[in-house]
């Protein structure tokens, strides 16, 4: 057995878990709202337009579109295309999906990537904003498991690539001090006078 396989077979193990422990008409529901919460980075866009009416968080809401940005260019146009994974209801059709079938890859999680790129910032930024980011992060990337639209190892990779892509985005915007230039805020202004 290839290493691929092993992977694939310990992410249908868990997949199959959730479906024959967890799965019930409530969370149905709830873990479809999730998904298409999460639907083309959706909430982190609205929450980034959002802080963008305001000074404070004018450049919070810029690196959380950046770093989304950076997601998908390497998740979805390069990574998905590279590997070409098939999602698990593909393979796996006797399981009944509680949502529409994505088109597409699975591999990585598109929803993961942006939920994690913009709570990263997010919570960097200011904690106040960024736990409950964090919640309903970790909330999509579970219901994208939940829903059998992808595997485990294709959100794990998602929520690292969005990190990733986020760490990147916060280290540009600290060095060239586009943070301070486009929010003005008070508290990165100190910081940087005593550098």
């Amino acid at each position: 057995m290839s290493f691929f396989e092993m992977i694939t077979s310990f992410d249908f193990n868990i997949l199959d878990f959730i479906q024959s422990t967890m799965r019930c008409g409530f969370l149905d529901g709830v873990m479809t709202f999730l998904s298409c919460i999460g639907n083309a980075g959706g909430i982190w866009i609205i929450a980034a337009v959002i802080m963008l009416c305001f000074r404070k968080t004018r450049a919070t809401g810029i690196m959380v579109l950046c770093a989304a940005l950076a997601g998908y260019l390497i998740g979805e146009i390069a990574l998905k295309n590279i590997v070409c994974r098939p999602r698990p209801f593909v393979i796996n059709s006797d399981v009944v999906l509680n949502i529409s079938p994505p088109s597409g890859y699975s591999f990585p999680s598109g929803h993961s990537c942006s939920s994690f790129a913009a709570a990263t910032v997010m919570i960097v930024r200011d904690k106040r904003f960024g736990i409950p980011a964090l919640i309903i992060a970790f909330l999509i990337a579970f219901s994208r498991i939940y829903n059998y639209v992808h595997f485990p190892s294709d959100v794990l990779f998602g929520i690292l690539l969005g990190i990733a892509c986020a760490v990147v985005t916060i280290i540009v915007f600290k060095k060239t001090k586009l943070d301070v230039k486009l929010s003005g805020d008070l508290k990165y202004k100190k910081a940087d006078s005593n550098d």
